[in-house]
């Protein structure tokens, strides 16, 4: 069976994925709009004034960032582990490999939470593998607002036929610019508009040196349909819920949070004529009041006993207070979130109470690490064959090592690993690698002044090296 790719001229896979950044920006956009606090405004009256849309601009509480930030914060990978160091024997985590070398010289380690937001984000993200001109292999994230990615079966392929990211927008008459892939080659692309075909050129050829295209995909969910969602779209209906009530909130608090003092039977002062004493009329032909200085330190009286004062109660705000606080826990449910990550209640919470707040939380992000963890693992295996380790691009054993992010005190993971060490006999080297925190130059370090203390095996290494290795016996000559 011929591949699709294979079939399909680069103008036709420009076009067709220019034509899916067209068809999916206005989506993605408004998800990006959200991100950054600009939202769709509460509902209000068709002629409220400029008090009321000052209010509505004060109303945004932007949730968003905190959905993406608290699992992104939770994402870093350490290591790489290695299928196999020879033998059919698992390898041990090593920094000292190609792939993570490929690791440091690309700055992955302060780069990689910009490929994780985006992911949660927009739903997906994704990395360029690439030798630069020195001959070095390195790895970019590119943004899904820029970059689009052909797949076969979108729902189980991790390798993309073809991918595009655009360079530079057009502006005016000059056209923009985007790079494409294809399983062999990279090409040029220029083009005036993204939904117009016709102006679409590919250019300049060349050979990019993997066997699959570079281009791989950080999916934070997919569904069967090859669909992506990231954490924020399902949000935004719970989100402009919140804003409607700070809206309303702030609504109340500004018209009708004081008391009202109310005056009935008694007419104002009215201006006079101070040489006729007639009353001074309008154009309408009423009489014009004389203004009333009035204010919290001055009382007013009247003489007229059938003049009556009142008051109108103020509005209660508590009503809008726990319509707000609902919304902000129906988000921490939906969200799978737990609520003082919200909310900044901690107060009298045991430790086992915040473990169980946090438990849905934890299952998130270890879901985000198996999908996160594929993807690098193509990385490896990309950059591996793009730097001629033939051996590693064909490792599908490997497997990226993550932090461990949860929050214990180190006397406790102490007092845990002593008891594995002690009561299930695990080698203690072999628990070095749970201690929180810990990175992987630190345990090279460590293993480097293990070998050093230890005395005993450099007395024994010592003494084999002194003594003189005994005489071969001849063989016995037969009579």
């Amino acid at each position: 069976m011929i591949p699709l790719a294979a079939s399909v001229s680069p103008a036709a896979l420009a076009r067709q994925l220019l034509a899916v950044l067209g068809r999916d920006g206005a989506r993605l956009r408004r998800i990006d709009d959200y991100l950054h606090g600009q939202h769709d405004d509460p509902y209000m009256p068709p002629q409220a004034d400029d008090e009321y849309r000052l209010l509505a601009r004060r109303a945004v509480s932007n949730w968003m960032p905190l959905l993406v930030s608290t699992p992104a914060q939770a994402l870093y990978v350490d290591a790489f582990r290695p299928g196999e160091s020879g033998g059919g024997v698992p390898a041990a985590a090593d920094s000292t490999t190609v792939e993570w070398e490929h690791w440091q010289r690309s700055r992955l380690d302060a780069r990689q939470a910009a490929v994780y937001r985006g992911a949660l984000t927009y739903g997906h993200s994704f990395t360029l593998t690439e030798r630069a001109r020195n001959g070095q292999v390195r790895t970019k994230g590119l943004s899904a607002l820029r970059t689009a990615a052909l797949f076969e079966d979108p729902a189980n392929d991790e390798t993309p036929f073809a991918a595009l990211t655009v360079v530079t927008w057009p502006m005016g008459d000059d056209p923009g610019r985007a790079r494409l892939w294809d399983a062999r080659n990279e090409y040029v692309v220029r083009f005036l508009s993204l939904d117009d075909p016709d102006s679409v050129t590919v250019s300049d050829l060349r050979r990019h040196g993997a066997s699959e295209c570079p281009v791989t995909r950080f999916a934070a969910s997919v569904d069967l349909e090859g669909r992506t969602v990231g954490v924020i779209e399902p949000m935004i209906a719970l989100q402009d819920r919140i804003n409607q009530s700070v809206f309303d909130l702030l609504l109340a608090q500004t018209y009708g949070s004081t008391k009202v003092r109310t005056v009935s039977g008694m007419a104002p002062p009215i201006q006079r004529d101070p040489e006729t004493g007639e009353p001074v009329l309008d154009a309408a032909g009423n009489p014009v009041p004389l203004p009333i200085n009035h204010n919290a330190k001055r009382f007013l009286f009247a003489e007229d006993p059938d003049v009556r004062f009142g008051s109108l109660d103020e509005t209660p705000l508590q009503g809008f207070i726990d319509s707000i606080d609902m919304s902000v826990r129906h988000l921490s449910a939906v969200s799978q979130t737990p609520p003082h990550h919200l909310l900044g209640q901690i107060a009298n919470l045991s430790a086992e109470a915040l473990l169980a707040a946090e438990t849905a939380l934890s299952r998130k992000i270890a879901e985000f690490r198996v999908a996160f963890g594929e993807s690098w693992e193509r990385v490896f295996r990309l950059a591996a064959e793009l730097s001629g380790n033939i051996t590693s691009a064909g490792d599908y054993r490997g497997e990226v090592m993550w932090r461990d992010m949860e929050s214990r005190s180190l006397a406790q993971s102490a007092d845990a690993l002593g008891k594995l060490r002690e009561q299930l006999g695990i080698p203690a080297r072999g628990l070095w690698a749970r201690v929180p925190g810990v990175t992987q130059t630190e345990l090279e370090d460590w293993e480097h002044k293990a070998e050093q203390d230890d005395s005993v095996g450099q007395l024994a290494s010592a003494l084999k090296r002194a003594t003189p290795e005994p005489a071969a016996r001849p063989a016995p000559v037969a009579a």
